[in-house]
C-alpha cells in the first residue's frame, strides 16, 4: 500500500469509528511508515525532486540517482533528510535493548 501524504493518513484515523478502530489505524500507518525508501518519503511529504535537491543545494538528475542508491555515506542520508524537513536519526537494536547513535545524525562539529 502506498500512501498519498502525511495529511492522509491523519485523515484516515480521524474518519475511523470507533476508538479501537482508531488504535488499529494508528498502529497500522506507524508500520507503513516505518519501512518507506527515500522517494516514498519525499512524495509522501508531497515535495518533488526539484525541490529537494535545491534544498540540499544539488541538480534534480543528482538527486534522482541518489533516490535510487541503496549505499550512501551517512553523512550524505543526513543531508537528503534534512533537505527533506527531517532529522536523521540512527538507532542499533541489541538484545539487550536500542541505543541511539548521536554522531551519525549531527552536522560535524567545527574545529576550535
Amino acid at each position: 500500500m502506498k500512501l498519498g501524504s502525511f495529511a492522509d493518513t491523519n485523515l484516515l484515523r480521524a474518519r475511523t469509528g470507533t476508538a479501537k478502530t482508531r488504535r488499529i489505524a494508528a498502529r497500522r500507518t506507524r508500520e507503513l511508515l516505518a519501512e518507506m525508501v527515500l522517494s516514498e518519503i519525499r512524495e509522501a511529504l508531497g515535495k518533488t525532486r526539484s525541490q529537494t535537491a535545491k534544498a540540499a543545494g544539488m541538480k534534480q538528475p543528482s538527486w534522482a540517482k541518489l533516490e535510487g542508491q541503496s549505499d550512501m555515506m551517512v553523512s550524505t542520508l543526513h543531508k537528503v533528510i534534512k533537505a527533506m524537513g527531517g532529522e536523521l536519526e540512527i538507532t542499533v537494536r541489541f538484545p539487550q535493548g536500542r541505543v541511539r547513535l548521536k554522531q551519525f545524525g549531527l552536522p560535524p562539529v567545527a574545529a576550535k
